[in-house]
């Protein structure tokens, strides 16, 4: 009867062994009920602002608080321009950093699958053909011809846990890399956010520039039919003239950045550069936005940069148990099992069979030192991703508290810039009427409309402000903020 190898249980015991080297345990980020921001310190000018919101005659009704899930991009809605959303979408599918990130995190998946091929037994099947001829001492030579067919089997027992530790690593690194794809996504919609953010503003500056060279060309030519009718000097329409160039001026500039946002934004969404309609307006954006002054600490945790770090604290922890587990004895089973005779019609049958199992186990008796360096070695790396870690949510907590702060601010200061816009702009209504009746001098109609021309291009950067602050909140956040 023939024989047939198996295997002792005991092996099977030394396969699912414990693991050596420290459990990992996920630090939190922040103590249970930490807000990040806080309540604003106390501020005697808030119902001075409150006020100007409330009596501003261009201010909406509030909306609701804006709601959205982290893992989308509704916070872009409250801008409600379907074109920024095209173009986000576009960014996404396009955009080479995102594609190379895709690319990057299909290669530490195929990492994985590697690290944990160590955990399964290596089959291999082999054949040999052999002409031989052997010698003993007196006798004549042997010489024989053989063929040999067999199943080879190898496998490492992981009884110390040094396989399942190293799989422990490669996954917390492909965790890793899921995470700075979504930095990457994250940074590319911020990016592309306040681009087109920056293409509405210079188009709203091309408009203010546009209506206030048209104004001033009408005064203009009033100026110069007063002049011919003797009522003002040469040198009134001289400076009206000079007063003429500087929104024009103005326009030329917008129009220039305007070109290079589009192509900076054809860029970011993959394309060569093409017109891109910007229909939306700051001003009804801004007045959608509604953000609290504190949030809980535990959405920094999403934050792409805070997740990597933690994988990568998980991923050193986890190879400080790979580092302690070859310091210790290495358990192995080999065997083959197959056919072998003296021609090809003879295998597998008769008493053609052969096999062979072995069991080993290998010592490391002295490495000068190698072996015991290099657990002492995973161990600080450890401590250094601990560090890190660290860092990077001490740096998370600190962006998040400067975006709530720079919202919080940018709206005060929007508001301010408004109430002086309808102040101004009434003057220089009242100026310019006054110049026509004779009342007023030209110095009041010019100081009028300087005025307003400066303060309707700052309020419109106060918008974009503002909406970039939200945008710079979104990506401190990790995404967007969920606020009941």
């Amino acid at each position: 009867m023939s024989r047939h190898p198996w295997v002792p249980g005991w092996l099977l015991f030394f396969g699912v062994g414990c693991a050596v080297g420290p459990s990992y345990h996920e630090p939190a980020i922040a103590p249970a009920g930490t807000a990040v921001g806080g309540s604003p310190r106390a501020d005697s000018l808030r119902p001075f602002y409150d006020s100007l919101a409330a009596s501003d005659s261009t201010t909406a009704t509030v909306p609701p608080t804006l709601q959205a899930d982290s893992a989308d991009l509704a916070w872009l809605a409250v801008l409600k321009d379907s074109t920024l959303l095209r173009l986000v979408g576009l960014a996404v599918r396009e955009n080479r950093d995102v594609q190379t990130a895709v690319a990057r995190i299909r290669e530490f998946r195929a990492q994985v699958g590697i690290a944990r091929s160590d955990l399964f037994p290596e089959l291999s099947a082999n054949a040999f053909a052999s002409t031989n001829q052997i010698a003993l001492g007196a006798f004549e030579p042997v010489a024989y011809d053989a063929l040999r067919v067999t199943a080879d089997v190898q496998w490492e027992l992981d009884f110390w846990g040094r396989v399942r530790r190293g799989v422990q690593a490669s996954r917390a690194d492909l965790q890793g890399q899921e995470a700075a794809y979504r930095a990457t996504l994250l940074s590319l919609v911020s990016d592309v956010s306040n681009a087109y953010l920056e293409l509405l503003e210079l188009g709203q500056e091309e408009a203010i520039a546009e209506r206030t060279l048209a104004s001033r060309r009408a005064t203009l030519a009033l100026a110069r039919s007063r002049f011919e009718s003797g009522v003002i000097s040469e040198l009134d329409v001289h400076q009206f003239e000079s007063e003429v160039a500087v929104p024009a001026a103005a326009l030329a500039q917008a129009r220039r950045l305007r070109s290079q946002r589009e192509h900076e934004l054809a860029t970011l969404v993959g394309r060569l550069p093409f017109e891109i309609p910007a229909t939306a307006s700051l001003a009804d954006a801004v007045e959608a936005v509604r953000v609290p002054d504190s949030l809980p600490a535990v959405l920094l945790g999403r934050r792409p940069d805070v997740r990597e770090a933690e994988r990568a604290f998980a991923a050193s922890v986890a190879r400080v148990g790979v580092a302690q587990a070859s310091r210790l004895p290495r358990i192995s089973i080999t065997g083959n099992y197959g056919s072998q005779s003296g021609t090809a019609d003879d295998l597998f049958t008769g008493n053609t069979e052969v096999y062979q199992l072995q069991a080993g186990i290998s010592i490391p008796l002295f490495t000068g030192g190698r072996l015991a360096n290099e657990a002492r070695a995973a161990g600080a790396r450890a401590e250094q991703a601990r560090l890190r870690f660290e860092q990077t949510v001490l740096q998370a907590f600190r962006e998040s508290s400067d975006a709530l702060v720079g919202v919080r601010t940018a709206r005060d200061q929007r508001v301010a810039q408004q109430s002086q816009v309808a102040a101004l702009r009434k003057a220089a209504e009242l100026a310019d009427i006054r110049y026509r009746g004779g009342v007023a001098s030209y110095l009041e109609v010019l100081d009028a409309q300087r005025q307003l021309f400066s303060a309707e291009l700052g309020l419109s950067q106060t918008q974009l402000l503002e909406l970039s602050s939200v945008v710079g909140l979104y990506r401190a956040l990790g995404g967007s903020w969920t606020v009941e």
